[in-house]
């Protein structure tokens, strides 16, 4: 078998296996899956992971500098913030981090999707701001995953 070939191989493998992460109760999970609107000044986002591509990595996701946790296949965050502010989502790539500005209105809640993408030695990951009835759609399918834990 040639260097490339199993480099390839193993870059497949490395993309379609299947990582884990420390989850929350089903009913904690069960609780922020009702998206309520947050209270008073704050907005509520949901950042998570769906679908088993790159299901053997781990990514952090960040905001505002602060570790949300490290992302596996299928599993959503949910953190209120402060609302009528802009907030700084990240996420590590294989270079350098992705970050994804959004500015928030208070009493709404946001969904923010981390994806994975193909890298030159392993995969990198990117962000994106979905829709609200696309966000809930995804979200409602997934499990809540431990806060605070990054690689990082």
């Amino acid at each position: 078998m040639s260097r490339k070939t199993a480099f390839s191989a193993l870059t497949v493998l490395a993309l379609v296996g299947c990582a884990s992460v420390p989850m929350e109760s089903p009913e904690k999970s069960t609780l922020a899956k009702q998206f309520n609107p947050p209270p008073g000044d704050k907005a509520g986002v949901y950042m998570y992971r769906s679908g088993s591509f790159g299901g053997a990595l781990k990514k952090d996701i960040w905001l505002d500098g602060k570790c949300i946790g490290e992302s596996a296949p299928n599993v959503f965050f949910h953190e209120e913030v402060e609302g009528n502010v802009e907030h700084k989502f990240s996420t590590e790539s294989e270079f350098s981090p992705n970050d994804l500005l959004v500015k928030t209105d208070s009493g709404q809640n946001y969904f923010v999707r981390q994806f994975i993408k193909l890298g030159v030695f392993v995969g990198g990951a990117g962000l994106e701001l979905v829709g609200e009835e696309k966000g809930k759609q995804d979200v409602a399918s997934l499990k809540m995953a431990v806060k605070g834990k990054c690689s990082k």
